[in-house]
């Protein structure tokens, strides 16, 4: 993505690199204490696992494991290894968490769609800053939804007597079984 990196593009790509960097942490330190001061202790331990796992334990593993170089000329300060990318799998692991844990059901669906629009925007800005390769950050938005939907599915016996384990919620019917329905 070669050419002028300045104006709005360059200004949004900023902002997308804040949040996906140290700074960035302050966003799920700010839900952590939201559900821990509303008493969703189990969601507080799913969300901080998730967070951690995906970046810690999946991304990091990879990137010492595959040790891919960066583009050439990256726009911001990098580390090490450019797949996965970091940034992808947090992005990608707060939108799963905040979706699962905290957005109500009947807004949802606009949830996961603007959600994927900021996994996207994330995915565009570590590419036009040539700090991944495209490829990194699909696998960076793949593993940290990964990890954050498996994480939860781990918790989802003590989320569901929290009274958030199931993606179904409160005024949603469920589908009675034939046997229980008198058939």
């Amino acid at each position: 993505m070669g050419g002028p990196h300045r104006g709005v593009p360059a200004a949004a790509a900023a902002f997308l690199n804040w949040f996906g960097g140290p700074a960035g942490v302050i966003v799920p330190l700010g839900l952590l204490a939201f559900l821990l001061v509303r008493g969703r202790w189990w969601s507080a331990c799913c969300l901080l696992a998730a967070y951690l796992g995906a970046n810690l334990l999946v991304v990091q593993t990879l990137k010492h494991l595959v040790d891919r170089p960066r583009p050439e000329n990256p726009l911001v300060r990098v580390d090490h290894g450019s797949f996965p990318s970091g940034h992808g799998a947090a992005a990608a692991a707060l939108v799963v968490l905040a979706g699962a844990l905290l957005v109500p059901a009947a807004r949802r669906r606009a949830w996961w769609c603007a959600g994927t629009l900021f996994t996207l925007a994330m995915m565009w800005s570590r590419t036009w800053l040539h700090a991944h390769w495209l490829s990194d950050t699909v696998a960076g938005a793949l593993a940290g939804a990964a990890a954050a939907l498996l994480v939860w599915r781990a918790f989802m016996p003590v989320l569901a007597r929290e009274g958030r384990g199931s993606v179904r919620s409160e005024g949603v019917p469920r589908r009675v079984p034939p046997q229980a329905a008198g058939g």
